[in-house]
């Protein structure tokens, strides 16, 4: 066939397409809003599957020391349950008097009762730490330092800096904010007023869910931990040019009882422990593409199927199987392109709307993360897989398409 002849071909089959599409309107626009409902379960569902990803290594991230000291269990999922670093301060004082060595700081994890009323409390796990770094972000007041004149100054039985760092969304439940008294204790019998001195969600990231963080010195004397000193962990930073495996090592025969990690290591193992988080970030991605594409499959092998008696028509008149196909596929990449784009177009709008529904139910900001390459994605799935399954379904249905189908 020579090139003129083609592009003849091509326009009778366009002029089909067109024809058939303006010949019921109602059918052509509830195809293009079925493409489009497919494509946003793509887009949608891929960027709930990358967000759900993205916060699991953020939380990772909020773990990057150069080296750990702890002790099995270590499941920051477990709201510090178990301290098992026993005279924290002392460990944490020895690894930082190493030369290799420019920081380290003990860690305690517990699960404690805040409210700004002593009948409404809520439990919420809390990090007690000697000091709020850069790294907190917050989006209200500061934080605070504990110095070694502070650490000696403490009580045993009582907080004495009577501070605490809440999460935005603790904030806005209790309904306090920075400058606020509330309620603070490990049991509900045992309370105690602190001051609210900033909002941030640092450690939440890290934990999963709604983080306090307060004094440790305050965390320990709260829960009865202060006589033995207990923490969680004890955080490691050396200095520039230091062999992080080597100080590991060298820390591991020191300190025998304990488990010394590198950064890297600990990650690893809090992998480990975060597996069917990361995993089901991947597997909504896996599904959102899947369940896109059998939806396609399926409905432009229904449009196909709604328009035999035409294709039976035109078939009878002497049109050829692949003129047939090729006006079926013409339909499908027209309505690809249009149910495409008006997907794509609602794909944030509607990510915003439900990123801010499930910052209220389940507290975590931006989980819906829609990126160029899920967009380019949802747009493929329109276009070429809903042209490439039209034609398909098209040459199909031309086999059928037929005189006897028409007086049948």
């Amino acid at each position: 066939m020579s090139v003129r002849g083609a592009l003849v071909r091509m326009r009778a089959v366009l002029g089909l397409a067109f024809a058939q599409l303006r010949r019921a309107p109602g059918r052509t626009a509830l195809t293009v809003l079925a493409v489009a409902l497919a494509v946003l379960s793509v887009t949608l569902l891929a960027s709930l599957g990358a967000g759900v990803v993205d916060k699991g290594e953020e939380g990772l991230e909020q773990a990057d020391r150069d080296l750990w000291v702890s002790n099995d269990p270590i499941d920051p999922a477990a709201s510090g349950t178990e301290n098992p670093i026993v005279d924290a301060h002392e460990v944490a004082s020895n690894v930082q008097a190493r030369e290799d060595v420019r920081v380290a700081e003990p860690v305690a994890l517990h699960g404690l009762y805040v409210g700004a009323e002593r009948s409404d409390l809520r439990r919420v796990p809390a990090v007690g730490t000697r000091r709020t770094h850069e790294g907190f972000a917050f989006e209200r007041g500061s934080g605070f330092v504990l110095d070694d004149e502070d650490y000696a100054a403490a009580s045993p039985y009582e907080p004495t800096r009577e501070e605490i760092v809440l999460d935005p969304r603790t904030a806005e439940t209790l309904g306090v904010g920075v400058g606020d008294a509330v309620y603070v204790g490990s049991t509900r019998a045992s309370l105690h007023e602190v001051t609210v001195v900033g909002l941030s969600s640092h450690y939440s990231q890290f934990l999963g869910s709604p983080a306090a963080t307060v004094p440790i010195t305050d965390l320990q004397a709260m829960t009865g931990t202060a006589g033995t000193d207990r923490a969680t962990f004890v955080m490691a930073d050396t200095v520039e040019g230091a062999d992080p495996a080597a100080v590991r090592d060298e820390l591991a025969a020191e300190y025998p009882a304990y488990d010394v990690r590198t950064g890297d290591e600990q990650v690893e193992k809090l992998l480990q422990e975060r597996t069917l988080v990361l995993a089901s970030g991947v597997t909504l991605v896996g599904f959102a593409i899947l369940g896109g594409a059998v939806l396609t499959i399926n409905l432009f092998a229904l449009v196909a199927y709604q328009q035999r008696d035409e294709l039976a028509a035109l078939r009878a008149i002497g049109l050829s199987r692949g003129v047939l196909a090729g006006t079926i596929g013409a339909q499908g990449l027209v309505i690809g392109v249009l149910g495409g784009l008006v997907g794509a177009a609602a794909t944030r709008p509607l990510a915003v709307g439900l990123n801010r529904l499930a910052e209220r139910v389940v507290g975590f900001e931006a989980l819906l993360q829609p990126s160029p390459l899920i967009y380019a994605a949802g747009l493929a799935l329109a276009i070429v897989l809903g042209g490439v399954v039209a034609l398909v379904t098209g040459w199909q249905a031309g086999r059928y398409a037929n005189v006897e189908h028409l007086l049948a």
